[in-house]
């Protein structure tokens, strides 16, 4: 807590002042969390205000800000192992800047014994303020295209420089920055967004192996029985008798592993069923955890000998949904050897429409060119 303030002084984030005439500071609060970084050290608290009780139109005005899909960072690193570039990861720790007036109130626990009415006026923003993200999005980009990096025609959140033969990217994710350039690669290992990255000279391994013990913990499936497969073959679930109200935030914990492929038919399968889960349903939940400890460190690896080819499959099931008879299909795209994006979904026709599948691959094509471009 005491080097959180340190920073704020280092930084100059904020002045202590007397509140203005109508001036209603916001107050905040301290967030206590255990983050792991690249490093293996944690970090244990932040201080961010309660953006929720922020009104728009009075509080703050605009705040979207780009954020990097997920096949975009995969596009990313697959790029980057085939080129040879090493990848950092840097996380902006403290605070960001902001364009409208803000007060908040003094810490609790931290108020100046001389003058504990004053409220502090930022000159950045805390974590929590809804505006927040826009903010440091604008700064960022200001800052990256005045140094000379282009920024995507399509993609917002991706910057490229070009010097001498050099090439360095850099893509942003909110408060998360993962950065290369065309030197050799050697051995390290990262986070960014939960993701574990290992590089080495053949390539980059990219796995949750920590989100999937975390999991594994939150819903005391540490000791259940190891799987060698999520699902099994004659699986076909629906309509049961008996519910369980844990099922929806196992779904959710699941549909967070992006790095695992091999799961998603199994987790959008019994996602059909989260409006009212029933025991069969949960007992098809459990053998995916059950086969995630079994295989804790699976992930991705996107090879330096791959290619830059662009290629893709599609499959479907024929009319595999047991209560409405409609099929399922899967899609995958990668580049070289190198998985970038896949889906599996329920067809929302009656039977198998060759018409529909291909206009979702065209779909999804046109999305990862333009990631590319």
């Amino acid at each position: 807590m005491h080097e959180e303030l340190e920073n704020f002084e280092r930084n100059h984030v904020r002045d202590l002042v007397e509140p203005p005439p109508n001036c209603l500071p916001i107050g905040t609060k301290w967030v206590f969390k255990n983050k792991r970084g690249w490093d293996g050290c944690e970090e244990q608290s932040e201080i961010g205000s309660p953006g929720f009780r922020r009104k728009e139109g009075i509080d703050y005005e605009e705040t979207f800000a780009p954020v990097a899909r997920l096949e975009a960072i995969r596009i990313l690193l697959a790029f980057a192992a085939s080129k040879g570039f090493k990848l950092q990861q840097m996380d902006v720790k403290y605070a960001f800047r902001t364009e409208e007036e803000v007060y908040v109130r003094q810490p609790p626990g931290f108020e100046s014994a001389r003058f504990p009415d004053r409220v502090y006026k930022l000159r950045k923003a805390l974590y929590g303020p809804k505006q927040a993200p826009r903010a440091w999005y604008a700064r960022l980009k200001s800052f990256l295209l005045k140094s000379g990096f282009v920024m995507g025609s399509v993609d917002k959140t991706l910057f490229l420089l070009s010097r001498g033969g050099d090439t360095t990217i850099v893509r942003i994710y909110v408060d998360d920055i993962i950065f290369g350039g065309s030197s050799h690669a050697l051995v390290s290992s990262e986070f960014f967004l939960g993701l574990q990255i290992k590089q080495g000279p053949e390539g980059t391994f990219v796995h949750q192996a920590k989100y999937t013990r975390d999991i594994l913990k939150k819903f005391d499936m540490g000791d259940s029985k190891p799987m060698t497969t999520p699902m099994s073959t004659n699986t076909a679930l629906d309509a049961d008798e008996d519910g369980e109200a844990e099922f929806r935030g196992m779904i959710g914990s699941l549909r967070a592993t992006v790095t695992r492929p091999n799961i998603r038919f199994a987790v959008r399968l019994c996602a059909r069923y989260r409006a009212s889960p029933r025991t069969s349903h949960r007992q098809a939940v459990k053998r995916i955890f059950g086969y995630l400890k079994f295989t804790p460190e699976l992930g991705l690896w996107y090879s330096s000998g791959s290619s830059l080819f662009l290629r893709g499959f599609s499959d479907a099931d024929h009319l595999g949904c047991r209560i409405d008879r409609k099929s399922t299909s899967g899609t995958c795209q990668l580049l070289g050897t190198s998985l970038v994006s896949w889906s599996s979904h329920k067809l929302q026709v009656e039977g198998v429409d060759n018409a529909l599948i291909k206009g979702e691959i065209e779909s999804q094509w046109t999305g990862l060119i333009a990631l590319l471009v």
